[in-house]
């Protein structure tokens, strides 16, 4: 079945860039994929993660959407590659957090999900996150537009395996016939970006 008009417009809207429609993918579509990924990871934290994450895989694979695909499903789908991918490893964080923190500092400023937190701070967290996404979204959108302007397909296809299907770096180099540090020099190269654009915006 076609996707509605409503969405596809949504997603051409995306593809040209418009942040609006991509304030309003995540509006529409945050609340039901924060609520699915809870219901089993009971952690909100880790929840947030994988659904920030979620969106960051939609962006990646969204030159290749198939518009055959209702959007809630594709969205639904990405999400439980990364709540399998998650679980599997016995709830250890993603093997690629969008900002990961050697230091593991990125855990200890973080407030603990629960009752004790105010409201206020999880409207700022709210909206840091927002933030964070707008960004996320600009900036790789630029990235991927310029590896698809210089034919750099290689670092598409190993960005989307490992940010979209959650796969790990030896199981990529192998589909894609590159060597491991390949992959990791990609994944490494992408991250610092985002890293980079953060920085800049001062969030």
């Amino acid at each position: 079945m076609p996707i509605d008009e409503a969405d596809q417009l949504l997603v051409s809207q995306i593809k040209a860039g418009d942040s609006e429609a991509w304030s309003e993918l995540i509006a529409r579509y945050e609340g039901r994929l924060l609520a699915f990924v809870n219901s089993r990871l009971r952690n909100l934290t880790s929840s947030e993660d994988v659904v920030q994450e979620t969106f960051l895989g939609f962006l990646i694979s969204l030159p290749n959407y198939d518009p055959g695909t209702p959007l809630e499903s594709f969205l639904f789908a990405i999400a439980s590659h990364k709540l399998t991918d998650l679980l599997r490893k016995q709830g250890r964080r993603p093997t690629i957090p969008l900002f990961p923190d050697e230091s593991g500092a990125r855990d200890n400023h973080r407030e603990p999900a629960g009752h004790a937190r105010v409201a206020s701070s999880l409207a700022r967290s709210k909206e840091r996150r927002f933030k964070e996404e707008q960004i996320i979204c600009i900036s790789l959108q630029t990235l991927i537009e310029s590896w698809i302007k210089n034919g750099e397909f290689e670092r598409l296809q190993c960005i989307e395996q490992l940010f979209v299907s959650g796969k790990a770096n030896k199981e990529v180099a192998t589909q894609l016939q590159i060597t491991e540090q390949a992959v990791a020099n990609h994944k490494h190269f992408v991250v610092g970006k985002l890293k980079d654009a953060i920085k800049t915006a001062r969030i």
